[in-house]
């Protein structure tokens, strides 16, 4: 059987979704694996380094996907309305993994049943412990949430620690973090481990737990409120309009004296919630910086202009839309070994072949099309009501 590996062709998009070593891997398993010309050049993969794991090299996508029984993605194909139909360039009952953002896409989610195409959407991944090593969300917020830190102190005029000199003292730099899952945690211990002094909040009370371990502090907004804020999946639900005006009531203390500000809430399939107004932002010190990582969804903050670094009263708003691949080699490493190990446990090792477990509660819970039908019972529910 044949991988694709194709060269991504969205703007922005450095990432690539396969390594040197997991193409070594897919190889010992007993697939040929074809990478696309310069498919790894923005992660700094050559085209000598997939060969010598293994891989051939096509000339192209077409030449690339165009027999392939899989293909691997980071982000969702391009269709004919966007100009490039890379849909069109799969055949028929291929199969395709990559993160489609399948709630928020169907007009790419009906493209790929037009096709017959077989579709995981690997941003659907079950939060539970077995999926951990394949949760790609995790693997990229992660590292989103570093970045963000690090973009904020290179664009802060200022230095994040306490430094005590001889001509006097630099107080540390105040963080405040909204969100503290994967992304809010991770840009916690970056805050904290740069010096600053870092305030986080959430919607779920668990996390405070989390935020304190790593040195945050925790503001609590609505306690009874925040009991019932997290669905079965471990993702924050969305919050009624009264817990973001006391939110705003709240945080907006901790706005006005914050240098550093990043946002990270994201409702799967919703808009951002909006959580710095504008006025807000107006009340902010003169030099501070946000850094909106839901900006891609419409962003947290009222202000943000989604892939812009704009500034608006003084405070610099950063609106950067796909923050893992500014951080291409690392993000392109974890995602590629996301889609190794959901790949792994569905191989008959002795015939060197898929086998697919369609029972799976993995495989259930990221496949999206099939035969040419919608299979996943979060777009069926949609694609239902919307027909009502």
């Amino acid at each position: 059987m044949k991988i694709a590996i194709p060269k991504e062709r969205r703007a922005g998009e450095h990432r690539v979704a396969a390594s040197p070593d997991t193409v070594k891997k897919l190889v010992g398993l007993g697939f040929d694996v074809v990478v696309e010309t310069g498919a790894g050049d923005g992660a700094a993969f050559t085209d000598a380094a997939f060969t010598e794991a293994g891989a051939k090299i096509a000339p192209s996508a077409a030449e690339a996907v165009g027999d392939a029984d899989v293909i691997f993605k980071v982000q969702r194909p391009l269709t004919a309305e966007e100009g490039t139909d890379e849909v069109g360039q799969y055949k028929e009952g291929a199969i395709l993994v990559g993160s489609l953002k399948a709630l928020t896409e169907p007009a790419l989610v009906e493209a790929l049943a037009a096709r017959k195409i077989t579709s995981f959407a690997m941003e659907l991944m079950p939060r539970i412990t077995r999926a951990q090593s394949m949760d790609i969300l995790s693997s990229q917020n992660n590292l989103a949430g570093y970045k963000a830190v690090i973009e904020a102190a290179a664009t802060f005029n200022r230095a994040m620690p306490m430094m005590m000199t001889a001509a006097g003292t630099v107080p540390p730099a105040r963080v405040l973090i909204f969100g503290a899952g994967v992304a809010g945690l991770q840009a916690v211990a970056t805050a904290k481990r740069l010096g600053a002094v870092v305030f986080a909040t959430d919607v779920r009370p668990a996390t405070k737990e989390q935020v304190q371990s790593l040195g945050g502090k925790f503001v609590v907004v609505d306690e009874a409120m925040e009991k019932e804020a997290e669905t079965a999946g471990g993702y924050a639900k969305e919050m009624p309009p009264e817990y973001f005006e006391k939110q705003k009531k709240i945080v907006g203390e901790h706005l006005t004296k914050a240098d550093m500000v990043i946002t990270t809430a994201l409702i799967p399939g919703r808009k951002a919630p909006t959580l710095i107004t504008a006025a807000q932002v107006e009340t902010m010190k003169p030099g501070s910086v946000i850094v909106d990582l839901a900006a891609e969804a419409g962003g947290n903050c009222e202000l943000t202009e989604p892939d812009q670094v704009v500034v608006k009263h003084g405070v610099t708003l950063i609106g950067h839309t796909n923050m893992p691949a500014r951080l291409a080699s690392d993000a392109s490493l974890l995602f590629a070994k996301n889609l190794l190990n959901f790949l792994t446990p569905q191989v008959d090792k002795d015939k060197k072949a898929l086998a697919i477990n369609w029972d799976d509660d993995l495989i259930k819970g990221t496949l999206v099309t099939r035969d040419g039908q919608i299979v996943h019972p979060m777009l069926k529910k949609a694609e239902a009501e919307g027909g009502q």
